[in-house]
């Protein structure tokens, strides 16, 4: 997946487009995540951990991350990467 990404569209459980800021890009161990905001629902924060897996075909296809233990380990990367912004 690009590196220079800077928005994403993806669809919800309806259907419906979303358009996701990608917040960072990194990896842990042989996986690579991306960590995405809400752009259109500014009342939602929360970011997004993402893991990019691959389909049958060999094309980028983006996972939710719900392993908790999975979900620690981006969740701990993520805050060391942003550690000053998140201590302000």
């Amino acid at each position: 997946m690009k590196n220079d990404l800077k928005n994403i569209v993806l669809k919800d459980e309806n259907g419906q487009d979303l358009e996701f800021e990608v917040v960072t890009k990194f990896d842990i161990e042989d996986n690579e995540y991306l960590i995405v905001i809400p752009i259109n629902n500014r009342k939602s924060k929360e970011a997004i951990a993402l893991r990019i897996d691959k389909d049958l075909d060999g094309n980028d296809i983006l996972v939710t991350v719900e392993d908790d233990e999975e979900f620690t380990a981006v969740n701990k990367v993520y805050e060391k990467l942003f550690e000053d912004d998140i201590q302000n």
